[in-house]
C-alpha cells in the first residue's frame, strides 16, 4: 500500500515534530490545518480493521527538527502489519532484513563508526530492565508499577549514582531517556545486532502490556552499531486507553514545546474494529547506510535538503 502523506494528525508523541502545512479554499481562505505524516501507522491500522492482514508501505516521512549523520528531515520507512501475528515474529523478520540487505549489498558486515555487527547472526534480546541493570546499575522496573504509576524521584536517585545528570525539574520520562541515550543505546549491536525489548508501560506508545507482566509493554527496537534501525509493537486495541496515552504525550508536548496535534478520530475509531496484529517500521536509509559504510545519511539519499549556511 502507499498511505496519503498528507493527514489530519501527524502522530502524538510529545517529541516528534511534524511539517504543518493548510488547505485552501478556491478563494484562498484556510479550509483544514494538515500535515506531512511522521509514520503511516494510522492509515495502516485503519486497514487492518477494514479486513487487509497483511500491509507493508515503503513510505516517505517526514520530521521537523531532526538534521544530522543519522537524521533528515524526509526519509524513508519500511513499515509492516501481520494481523493475528505475535509480535516476536517480526522480530524474525527484522533479521531477516539485516541479512537481506547485507547480502544485496554485498557487505560481510554492517559498520558505524568503527562498530560492526554481524548480520547473519542470530539477535542477541535484551530487556529494558536487563539493559539498565547491565549497562547503568539501576534497577527500572522497581520505579514502575503495573498501573503505569512511575517513582520518578527513585529513578532520578539511581541514574545520578550512574552519572547521569538529572535537572530537578526532569520528570521521569526524561531520566529514562537520558540513561537510555547515555547509558545503553551507545553499546547495544556490538558484534551481532540486539533486539531491546519489554519497554515499561510509561514508554509503551501504542503497544499492548504483555499479559506475563503488566509493567512491560510488548515493544522492541533493533539496533546494530549502537544505531537504532526499527521500532515495533503487539499492537494496542484499546481504544479508551490509547487515547488517553495521545493525550498524555500532548499534553506533555504542550508543556515542552508549547504545541500540540489534533488527534485521529478515525483512527481511534478504527482501534476498535481492528484484530491482533504486530506492526514494525524500519528506518531503511539507517539500514543502507550500515550495509555500504556510509557515515551520513546524506550520502545514501538522492536529492538530500540542502543545508542553508
Amino acid at each position: 500500500m502507499e498511505a496519503a502523506a498528507l493527514q489530519v494528525s501527524p502522530g502524538n508523541e510529545a517529541h516528534l515534530h511534524a511539517f504543518a502545512t493548510e488547505a485552501l479554499t478556491t478563494a484562498g481562505e484556510v479550509a483544514q490545518q494538515l500535515y506531512l505524516h511522521t509514520s503511516p501507522e494510522f492509515a495502516c491500522k485503519k486497514l487492518l480493521a477494514a479486513g487487509e492482514t497483511r500491509i507493508f508501505d515503503f513510505a516517505r516521512v517526514w520530521r521537523n527538527r531532526e538534521r544530522g549523520p543519522l537524521h533528515h528531515p524526509e526519509f524513508t520507512l519500511l513499515e509492516w502489519y501481520r494481523a493475528d501475528a505475535p509480535y516476536e515474529t517480526l522480530m524474525a523478520d527484522c533479521a531477516a532484513l539485516l541479512a537481506l540487505a547485507a547480502e544485496t549489498a554485498g557487505a560481510p558486515a554492517l559498520t558505524w563508526r568503527g562498530e560492526t555487527a554481524d548480520p547473519f547472526a542470530e539477535p542477541e534480546r535484551l530487556t529494558l530492565a536487563e539493559a539498565f541493570d547491565r549497562l547503568a546499575d539501576i534497577d527500572l522496573l522497581a520505579t514502575v508499577e503495573a498501573s503505569g504509576a512511575t517513582d520518578g524521584p527513585a529513578l532520578a536517585a539511581a541514574a545520578r549514582g550512574a552519572g547521569v545528570r538529572v535537572a530537578e525539574d526532569d520528570t521521569w520520562a526524561d531520566v529514562f531517556s537520558r540513561v537510555l541515550v547515555e547509558r545503553v543505546e551507545p553499546f547495544l549491536g556490538m558484534g551481532r545486532p540486539t533486539i531491546l525489548c519489554e519497554y515499561p508501560i510509561p514508554e509503551a506508545a501504542l503497544a499492548r502490556p504483555k499479559p506475563s507482566d503488566p509493567r512491560v509493554a510488548e515493544r522492541f527496537e533493533l539496533y546494530a552499531c549502537g544505531v537504532e534501525l526499527a521500532n515495533a509493537f503487539g499492537e494496542l486495541t484499546d481504544a479508551g486507553e490509547q487515547r488517553r496515552r495521545l493525550l498524555s504525550e500532548m499534553d506533555e508536548k504542550q508543556r515542552v514545546y508549547g504545541e500540540r496535534y489534533p488527534l485521529d478520530e478515525d483512527f481511534l475509531a478504527a482501534l476498535a474494529q481492528m484484530p491482533q496484529a504486530s506492526g514494525a517500521a524500519l528506518g531503511f536509509d539507517r539500514l543502507v547506510m550500515l550495509a555500504t559504510g556510509a557515515s551520513r545519511i546524506e550520502q545514501v539519499l538522492w536529492t538530500p535538503v540542502a543545508e542553508t549556511p
